[in-house]
């Protein structure tokens, strides 16, 4: 990764530091997103296993491992503020353990059956370098997964936002919190009030207002967002000591990605 590509990560990462340290709370609604993100792992499975979240964000995605019975879990993030969020939110749970660390610089080597990256790969000016960590992480049989935007479906709303975002994401985001209120009540009135066919969009009929605003703000904030295509998505493993690479469309707008390390 080259100077400006670091920049852009720190830049990026920072903001989502201040975004985690304001949506701290981890909402019921989390679990079926997690569950469609991670379908090809059944419920069942985490049971007994060594995880690691990387790039865990408020903890959200580590706690649904932990309450099916996943024997440890390790979750990490860049940003101190983000860590210290994730540690009171998981706090309940002594086989979970809570760092700071880089997903560039990931300390552990063959050590987990499941490695996760949720919503974090498709942010990073190396994606590729990413991966291959992950991948390092995984004990051999073990499962690789990613969630990543898709550059399929809803095509006019993704580029109306990807267009919005070249101003947004210059924007302090606690001034950026606040101009996106208005936005979000509308979207969270018109949620409510209008039944949706769209499953991602169908899920928030009965989401509560913050939680609206924070996924519009996430959209808005930061600097690097990629949208791959399933080759591309796929070819992000490619090299890669895996094998059994696969591909799941999610919500019509997304591409979970798994595979097993050899």
């Amino acid at each position: 990764m080259n100077r400006a590509g670091e920049r852009e990560d720190g830049m990026t990462l920072n903001r989502f530091g201040y975004e985690w340290s304001t949506f701290r709370e981890i909402d019921p609604l989390y679990e079926i997103q997690f569950k469609a993100w991670t379908a090809p792992i059944p419920t069942a499975e985490w049971k007994s296993k060594r995880v690691l979240d990387a790039g865990c964000g408020t903890g959200r995605n580590s706690l649904w491992p932990l309450k099916y019975g996943a024997v440890s879990v390790v979750a990490f993030d860049v940003d101190p503020r983000t860590v210290e969020v994730a540690r009171t939110n998981l706090s309940g749970y002594p086989q979970c353990e809570v760092r700071q660390c880089s997903i560039y610089e990931i300390p552990w080597e063959n050590e987990f059956d499941i490695t996760f990256s949720i919503g974090v790969i498709h942010h990073l000016a190396d994606p590729k370098k990413a991966v291959r960590q992950l991948i390092k992480a995984t004990k051999r049989g073990g499962l690789i997964l990613i969630w990543v935007y898709g550059r399929e479906g809803q095509t006019i709303v993704k580029s109306v936002v990807n267009l919005i975002r070249r101003v947004t994401c210059r924007l302090p985001p606690a001034l950026l919190n606040v101009l996106v209120r208005p936005v979000s009540l509308a979207a969270w009135a018109v949620l409510r009030l209008i039944l949706f066919r769209q499953p991602y969009l169908s899920q928030f009929k009965r989401a509560r207002y913050w939680h609206v605003h924070s996924i519009i703000f996430d959209q808005l904030l930061p600097e690097i967002a990629n949208y791959w295509t399933r080759e591309e998505a796929m070819a992000l493993f490619e090299g890669c000591e895996v094998s059994d690479v696969r591909a799941e469309w999610v919500n019509g707008v997304s591409w979970t990605v798994w595979a097993k390390k050899r």
